[in-house]
């Protein structure tokens, strides 16, 4: 430990570096480099800045006198060392959410603005963070002020009640699953894309797991479709040919050629191993569920449009195409990955099905639709829900370990793995009526081998 009569720590969540490097007032640790492309400036911070500090508060965190929260440059917040520990550990002991952000991009749509009543101004909202702990925040309420701390605080100084005993064991101080929201509504195509299979990540950016995911569907309208998996007797060498034409500027890329399309509806749920080509079509919202390694995706084709910045998104086609699972057309699509719906428990009111993901990934989602009262258990390992259909819901423990915690339409909250037995049942608004959420947490039989495909 460094030795000092008083340490003050200053704290900003990730979004909120992020938010800086774009304006240009800030650039990357020990360099002068505001002006540099964001796009830079992240990619460094991610594997470099974040890493560096981390280890270093992670030394600090029990010898700080004093935390400032810096998120709003103007108001900067300070609160003990001790305060902070403690609200921590309180955090653990019931369901909470994190801050969300929102993003805009070539592809967004108008959906997130109107149902999480964002800025009418902005031209569109592609990405929504609802729950990415490494990057989202925190609000703590000490006495009449508010103090926002990253979220990745909780993750390393509560990983065991946050994550569970066996998660944490597998993962480390690392939230493996996310949630984020995808909105084309009104907007375009997200770019044709696929994910790393473990051996190809460990080896190139020493990785020990991959970002196996997939979408499910809050919103869809008729034309609706998404692209996942290819058509049948694809050759490799000609799809691989065309879309390195594609990124020459010869020509564009026929992906209705090459990728089966399939229509999908308003709670479909689809799964996307790594491996698998993929992309979501125009007029959705999707729930994106997935492990965590997300910036490792091998964009193939952007359908030849421009970022908001005016300039062409980066394509990685070395790695996409070493990574392209070439069986996985459209038989084995419709047979192993595409609404893999199965009824596995129910109750007076209530229902409770298993929709994914497929059965390489670490992760395990379940949908509850009820119109009553049902019972949930960690059983030791941390949960993450949304609630998908109805408006309002309410999450009680049944000793009244926790105060009852309210949640809305399309809100993502975490229940430690703490927590234990919880219960969530129809509230407010939806009194009467029947709800749905989605829930997932990490398989208790993967927990030893986390990055298995």
């Amino acid at each position: 430990p460094v030795e000092n009569d008083l340490l003050v720590y200053a704290d900003m969540p990730r979004w909120e570096i992020q938010l800086r490097f774009r304006r240009g007032v800030l650039g990357n640790l020990g360099a002068a480099n505001n002006e540099d492309e964001f796009s830079y400036k992240y990619k460094r911070a991610f594997f470099v800045d974040w890493r560096v500090c981390d280890r270093l508060k992670m030394e600090l965190f029990t010898f700080m006198d004093y935390v400032l929260d810096t998120t709003y440059p103007d108001k900067p917040k300070m609160i003990t060392g001790e305060a902070l520990l403690q609200g921590l550990q309180q955090v653990v002991q019931r369901p909470f959410r994190v801050v969300p952000f929102f993003d805009p991009g070539p592809w967004g749509g108008q959906w997130l603005k109107e149902v999480c009543d964002l800025d009418r101004s902005e031209v569109n909202f592609a990405w929504g963070f609802d729950c990415v702990p490494e990057e989202n925040s925190l609000l703590l309420r000490f006495a009449d002020m508010v103090f926002e701390t990253p979220a990745i605080n909780l993750v390393f100084l509560q990983p065991q009640k946050l994550l569970g005993q066996k998660v944490f064991e597998a993962f480390g101080a690392e939230f493996p699953i996310r949630f984020d929201f995808l909105d084309t509504m009104e907007g375009g195509n997200l770019s044709l894309q696929v994910h790393p299979l473990k051996e190809y990540i460990k080896e190139k950016f020493g990785m020990p797991y991959t970002q196996d995911e997939s979408y499910y569907f809050l919103e869809a309208q008729e034309d609706s479709y998404v692209y996942l998996g290819l058509k049948e007797n694809v050759v490799p060498e000609k799809m691989i040919g065309a879309l390195e034409a594609a990124q020459e500027g010869d020509s564009g890329f026929d992906a209705d050629a090459y990728v089966e399309k399939w229509p999908i509806k308003k709670h479909d749920h689809v799964l996307i191993p790594a491996g698998t080509v993929h992309c979501s079509g125009a007029n959705s919202v999707v729930l994106e569920i997935s492990a965590t390694p997300y910036i490792f995706t091998f964009k193939l084709w952007d359908w030849g449009r421009m970022g908001l910045n005016g300039k062409p998104r980066p394509i990685s086609l070395e790695h996409g195409k070493a990574s392209i699972q070439w069986d996985r057309t459209t038989q084995w699509t419709k047979e192993n990955i595409l609404n893999k719906v199965e009824k596995v428990a129910e109750g007076e009111g209530w229902v409770e099905e298993k929709t994914g993901l497929d059965e390489t990934s670490f992760i395990e989602t379940r949908r509850h639709w009820s119109t009553q009262k049902v019972t949930h258990h960690t059983h030791g390992v941390v949960n993450i829900l949304n609630l998908v259909e109805g408006r309002e819901a309410i999450v009680e423990s049944p000793t009244g370990a926790f105060e009852p915690f309210v949640i809305h339409y399309a809100e993502t909250f975490i229940v430690p793995a703490a927590v234990g037995e919880y219960t969530v049942r129809p509230y407010g608004e939806s009194e009467g009526s029947r709800i749905g959420t989605i829930k997932a947490y990490v398989r208790q039989e993967k927990l030893l081998t986390p990055q298995t495909n």
